[in-house]
């Protein structure tokens, strides 16, 4: 949950207003990081309250990055990286583990929340061999969002797309899935989508009432999906080993001793996957 409608265009990103909590301050909050305000934290702990499970899904969704970003690296040999709704920059983050296995690597992250920009500008260095660059655009403005990626990335070679924990703020399924298709549709074969986002197949009623306190509390309203809705932005791609599956169960890493990986014993209320564009 990181990503919320804004109006796209040119002008200047507005004022951080610190009296009104937000997306990308709560979870932040939720990742134990410390650019967040009081407001955001009232919030988080209003949702926390009602599932404190929640912590935990924001803590595996940032390891899914870690794997996802390193799986497309090591085993599909991608370079070129496109992550819509970055979120505050924290540790790990997409450039550092991709220009860490390929110090060639290409990224650009794109956000509009202005907190974000301010951060992204100071923290999101790279490798001399590499770029990384941050975009201030909104998701759903694919139009501008492929236009500025094409001053860093060439779109003529596989880019992998990171939707992380953001569609579930389009809350129109039809708007949702044409976002993604417009997107990937501009990606050549060898192009990968990773995706994420809430559902309440683990936790039902619970996971319905923190969309009724987030969508009460001023942020963007968001929707949870099923797994099958989730799956569906993967039409068209293939979908790589396991599937649409628990953001904990996708490719869990090794055990200590060099074991079979282990996922979480209770799935998170967060299912993913990622597919490849034949």
């Amino acid at each position: 949950m990181r990503e919320g409608p804004a109006a796209p265009g040119p002008q200047a990103p507005p004022a951080i207003d610190t009296t009104v909590s937000h997306v990308a301050r709560i979870w932040n909050y939720w990742l134990g990081g410390k650019d967040n305000y009081e407001v955001d934290r009232e919030v988080g702990d209003r949702i926390t309250a009602i599932l404190p499970d929640v912590p935990r899904l924001a803590r595996a969704s940032r390891a899914l990055l870690g794997r996802a970003v390193r799986y497309l690296v090591t085993e599909a040999g991608v370079r070129q990286f496109l992550d819509v709704g970055t979120g505050l920059p924290t540790v790990e983050n997409t450039h550092e583990i991709a220009q860490r296995l390929a110090p060639e690597s290409r990224i650009v992250y794109v956000d509009h929340d202005p907190l974000v920009l301010a951060h992204a500008r100071a923290l999101l260095t790279s490798t001399p061999e590499g770029a990384t660059e941050y975009l201030h655009a909104d998701l759903r403005d694919p139009g501008t969002i492929l236009a500025g990626a094409a001053e860093t990335l060439d779109l003529t070679r596989p880019v992998a797309l990171l939707l992380m924990g953001i569609m579930e703020f389009v809350t129109d399924d039809e708007e949702a899935y044409g976002i993604v298709r417009r997107l990937t549709d501009a990606l050549p074969s060898g192009s990968h989508l990773v995706l994420y986002d809430g559902t309440n197949v683990i936790h039902g009623e619970r996971s319905d009432r923190i969309v009724e306190v987030w969508n009460a509390s001023g942020n963007a309203p968001l929707v949870l999906r099923s797994p099958e809705r989730i799956a569906a932005f993967f039409d068209g791609l293939e979908l790589v080993e396991p599937g649409v599956v628990p953001c904990n169960r996708w490719r869990p890493d090794p055990a200590p001793g060099g074991g079979p990986g282990k996922a979480a014993e209770e799935d998170v209320d967060a299912f993913c996957g990622v597919g490849r564009k034949p």
